[in-house]
C-alpha cells in the first residue's frame, strides 16, 4: 500500500495536521495495511474539528460499493465508504431511503455510524445507529468479525458513536425506510423570538422539523428565525444536479458582522409574515448546503469552529437564551445556525443525542472565538447537556465524564478491543476519551 503525505483538516479548517494517508480500494488491501500499519479510518472529513485527524490514517472513500440489497425488506449491505447521498440517489427511486439523514449527503456510511448522526426527524426515527443491523469490524491485527446487538452487544454499542476507537468499520447492514415520494412540502414560518420557536417545536406533530436562527438579532428579537415543518409530497425523485462551487478561500470581510447581519435580514424576509409552503426535492431539503461545493471556503483561510450542544428539555429555554446572548454579543456568528428538537433515541455509549433541544452555531475563527467557545461549553455543561464531538474543536477533557455518562464503560470495551491504542485520533487524545494523555 502506498502512503502519501497530506495536510488534513476537518471541515471547519481551523485545525489541521500533516498526515500519512493510505487509500485502500479492496478489502484485502485494507486488512493487509492494518496488519502492517494499524491506524484509524477516516471518510469524507465532514466532521468539523480534529475528529478525522491523526498521524497516520486510512482513507476509506474508495471502499464505496453496494454489496447486497433486498428490494422487499429494504435491507442494504454496503462498504463503509459509500456516502449517504449515494444511498439516497440509488434507492429512493426504488422506494427506499436512509431512515436518518444528517445535513450533508457527503457523510459516509462508516462516518455516520462512528458518530451516530441524527437528522430533522430524530424525535420520530431516533439516531442513525438504531437502524444498523450489523457491521463488519476489523481490528489492529487485520482480523475481522461481524457484530450486532445480539452477538456482541457491548462492542456493538461502543462502536456506534465510538469515533472509530474499536476498530475499522469495513461494511454495514442498514435497514432503509420506505421513501413514499421524491419531493417534500415545506411549510416555512417566521418566529419572532426564542419563546415562539420553542412553542412551535413543542406544538408540532410533523415528522421533519428544523429551525434557522438569526444570530445577529438581540433584545426582544433574540432567537428570531424561520421554522420549517415538512412532509412527503408526490413527485419523482431527482438525483443531484451540478453544484456551484466556491473556488477559493474568500477574504476575511466576507463573514464580517455587517455582511452577516445584512444576509440574515434578507434571508428572514424571504418568508412572508404569514408564512408560505414550498415544494422541493429530497436532496434540497435534506442536504441544503450540498448545492454549494466547498462552502467552507466562505470563511477564508482561518476557517471556523462549530459549536453544537444538546440541552435537556427542562433547562433548554433558559440556557439557550444565555447561549444566544453570548453569541450575539460576540459578533462572531455566521449565517448558519440551526435549532432542532431531539427525542431520546441513541444507539451507542458515546452517542450525542438526548431528549431536548440542540443548537448548532458556526463561529468565525477570529480573536475572541476561543473565549466564546469556552463560555458556551461551560453553559452546556452546567445545564446538564453535552457537546457534539463530531463538531467539536474546543472542548476540554474535564467536561467529558460529566457530559457522557457511559464513558467508563466505553473505556473498558475499547481497552479490550484496541489495547495498544492503534486507533487513537487527535480528538480522542485531546479530550482524553480513552484515559490517555
Amino acid at each position: 500500500m502506498r502512503w502519501k503525505n497530506e495536510e488534513l483538516s476537518g471541515w471547519g479548517s481551523a485545525l489541521s495536521r500533516a498526515t500519512m494517508l493510505a487509500r485502500p480500494e479492496r478489502l484485502a488491501a485494507l486488512t493487509d495495511t492494518l496488519k502492517e500499519t494499524p491506524c484509524p479510518a477516516i471518510g469524507m472529513r465532514r466532521s468539523y474539528g480534529d475528529a478525522p485527524l491523526a498521524p497516520k490514517a486510512l482513507d476509506m472513500t474508495r471502499l464505496d460499493r453496494f454489496i447486497s440489497f433486498d428490494e422487499e425488506t429494504g435491507l442494504l449491505e454496503a462498504e463503509a465508504g459509500v456516502t449517504l447521498g449515494d444511498i439516497l440517489d440509488t434507492f429512493a427511486p426504488k422506494g427506499w431511503m436512509p431512515a436518518v439523514l444528517p445535513g450533508t449527503g457527503f457523510a459516509t456510511l462508516g462516518g455516520a455510524i462512528a458518530y451516530d448522526v441524527h437528522g430533522k426527524n430524530h424525535q420520530i426515527a431516533g439516531s442513525f445507529g438504531q437502524h444498523v443491523e450489523s457491521l463488519v469490524l476489523i481490528d489492529a491485527k487485520g482480523d475481522s468479525q461481524q457484530i450486532s446487538a445480539q452477538s456482541a452487544p457491548e462492542l456493538f454499542r461502543a462502536t456506534i458513536g465510538g469515533m472509530g476507537q474499536t476498530g475499522v468499520i469495513y461494511s454495514a447492514r442498514l435497514q432503509l425506510a420506505p421513501c413514499p415520494a421524491g419531493k417534500m412540502l415545506v411549510r416555512e414560518r417566521r418566529m419572532e423570538n426564542l419563546d415562539t420557536f420553542i412553542e412551535a417545536f413543542n406544538a408540532s406533530d410533523v415528522d421533519y422539523q428544523v429551525g434557522w436562527l438569526d444570530m445577529t438579532a438581540g433584545g426582544v428579537n433574540l432567537g428570531r428565525g424561520i421554522f420549517e415543518e415538512a412532509h412527503f409530497l408526490s413527485g419523482i425523485f431527482k438525483p443531484a444536479g451540478k453544484a456551484r462551487s466556491v473556488p477559493f478561500n474568500l477574504p476575511g470581510f466576507a463573514m464580517s458582522r455587517p455582511v452577516v447581519k445584512a444576509f440574515n435580514w434578507a434571508y428572514l424576509r424571504r418568508v412572508p409574515e404569514g408564512g408560505r409552503g414550498v415544494d422541493c426535492g429530497l436532496r434540497s431539503f435534506f442536504f441544503p448546503l450540498d448545492n454549494i461545493q466547498h462552502w467552507n471556503r466562505l470563511y477564508g483561510k482561518r476557517g471556523f469552529h462549530q459549536f453544537q450542544c444538546v440541552l435537556p428539555l427542562e433547562n433548554s429555554p433558559a440556557t439557550l437564551g444565555e447561549i444566544l446572548e453570548a453569541v450575539v454579543a460576540s459578533g462572531l456568528a455566521s449565517p448558519l445556525s440551526v435549532l432542532k428538537r431531539l427525542g431520546a433515541g441513541r444507539a451507542g455509549m458515546m452517542s450525542f443525542p438526548m431528549e431536548g433541544f440542540t443548537l448548532a452555531v458556526d463561529i468565525v475563527n477570529k480573536p475572541g472565538a476561543k473565549a466564546l467557545l469556552e463560555k458556551l461549553n461551560t453553559l452546556a455543561d452546567e445545564a446538564g447537556g453535552r457537546v457534539y464531538l463530531a463538531k467539536d474543536s474546543s472542548l476540554e477533557a474535564d467536561y467529558i465524564e460529566n457530559m457522557y455518562t457511559e464513558l467508563e464503560e466505553f473505556r473498558t470495551v475499547v481497552a479490550k478491543a484496541d489495547p495498544d491504542g492503534a486507533f487513537l485520533t487527535d480528538l480522542v487524545k485531546r479530550l482524553k476519551i480513552r484515559g490517555t494523555t
